[in-house]
């Protein structure tokens, strides 16, 4: 789709296409295809469904992160006219693309590189990575204000809150209340929740999810992360960042300002509605998530998290306070963690303790650059794989 002089519809590239976020991405384009040209996809590894993505949006590059996947990709497009790529190098290229606005979808680390390259090029970024502000906050957020880009939150809890933040009256916010579902769990005794399975950890009562960001669910570890993610896109300090488990996921997170009133953004739970939101701004555009109905519902419910049941919100807390390179340790634990939940290798109960000794095992140090970010990254992983090891 070849970018024609005078074309008014918004450029669009969507790294992570064949997610969760990219697929209701890629359904809200398609509902109103007049409106965008695309740029890019990238996926991982899910070819099948990235060469059918491409053949009905018909973007200008399609990239596939894993390059064993190459020669099957170029089959599925062969005669398309598509150009055709894999690798890092690829992904970071279609970061680069002519593209208006980039959705960041790509799970964990991995999407750190690709986003910054976007950030980059100063455009408008629909960020649905949180792991991109939690590993190198700091660093981005000056890329940001370097390059004029603007960061949209996907998130549900994000988008809410920078849907009532008043940026102009950011000294008459008292705090911001993170709203959490509570996950699966949120009842279990923690004795009972050692034999939890990855099937029943990636079974959210609210929400549909990836495997990864539903185990961070279960753990409440995506809400430690969400915590980091909002000190750095809404500049509070932590002590004026709430967490509130609030059952129903209607309430999507909230703004406590000077004079007592508290502004909340309301909607069903569905990933659709703050996507748009992101994709249309500074417009809203049209979304077909189920309306919300609070007749129906009758009952919003509140709860403390329970940090005894829930360790990962300690731990995540206690990352920020310290500073420097915890927060990225934090997040490399984590995911090498859940992963071997996952595989069943660990427990579920075994996530927040390793997550716990790799932060006391990998020294902390200050991120002066991106490659800081990518080296304790690395550190922390490694050291993760070895507790993991040790734990069997």
């Amino acid at each position: 789709m070849a970018m024609v002089k005078g074309d008014a519809r918004r450029g669009v590239t969507i790294l992570g296409s064949t997610g969760s976020i990219g697929c209701n991405t890629v359904e809200l384009i398609e509902a109103e295809p007049g409106k965008y040209r695309v740029e890019a996809l990238v996926a991982n590894n899910n070819v099948e469904v990235l060469a059918a993505q491409a053949r009905r949006l018909r973007p200008n590059l399609v990239v596939v992160a894993d390059q064993r996947n190459l020669e099957k990709l170029t089959a599925l497009l062969a005669g398309t006219g598509i150009r055709v790529a894999a690798g890092p190098e690829a992904v970071i290229e279609a970061a680069e693309m002519p593209a208006d606005w980039v959705m960041a979808a790509i799970v964990g680390a991995a999407g750190l590189a690709p986003t910054l390259a976007a950030v980059r090029r100063g455009v408008t970024i629909g960020l649905a990575n949180k792991e991109c502000l939690v590993c190198a906050g700091q660093l981005m957020m000056a890329e940001v204000a370097k390059h004029g880009a603007t960061l949209l939150p996907v998130d549900s809890e994000h988008s809410a809150i920078f849907q009532v933040f008043d940026f102009d009256q950011k000294d008459r916010i008292e705090k911001i209340i993170l709203t959490a579902s509570g996950g699966p769990f949120r009842r279990t005794a923690k004795a009972d929740m050692r034999a939890v399975t990855p099937e029943q950890a990636v079974a959210h009562p609210n929400w549909s999810m990836g495997a990864k960001i539903s185990v961070d669910s279960a753990t409440m570890m995506n809400k430690g992360l969400e915590l980091i993610e909002a000190f750095h896109l809404f500049g509070l300090p932590e002590e004026r960042i709430d967490i509130i488990v609030h059952p129903q996921s209607v309430i999507h997170s909230a703004v406590a300002y000077a004079d007592g009133s508290v502004l909340a953004q309301l909607g069903s739970p569905d990933m659709r509605t703050p996507i748009a939101y992101a994709l249309g701004w500074p417009r809203r555009i049209s979304s077909p998530a189920p309306r919300l109905d609070l007749a129906a519902i009758a009952q919003l419910t509140f709860e403390a998290p329970d940090p005894e049941r829930f360790p990962a919100l300690t731990l995540a807390r206690r990352a920020l306070q310290t500073g420097g390179s915890a927060p990225t340790v934090l997040n490399a634990a984590n995911e090498i963690a859940v992963q071997a939940f996952l595989d069943r290798a660990i427990g579920f109960l075994d996530i927040a303790g390793v997550v716990e000794r790799t932060l006391e095992n990998v020294e902390q140090v200050a991120l002066g650059s991106i490659d800081d970010v990518f080296t304790q990254d690395q550190r922390a992983r490694q050291s993760a794989r070895t507790i993991i090891a040790a734990w069997r």
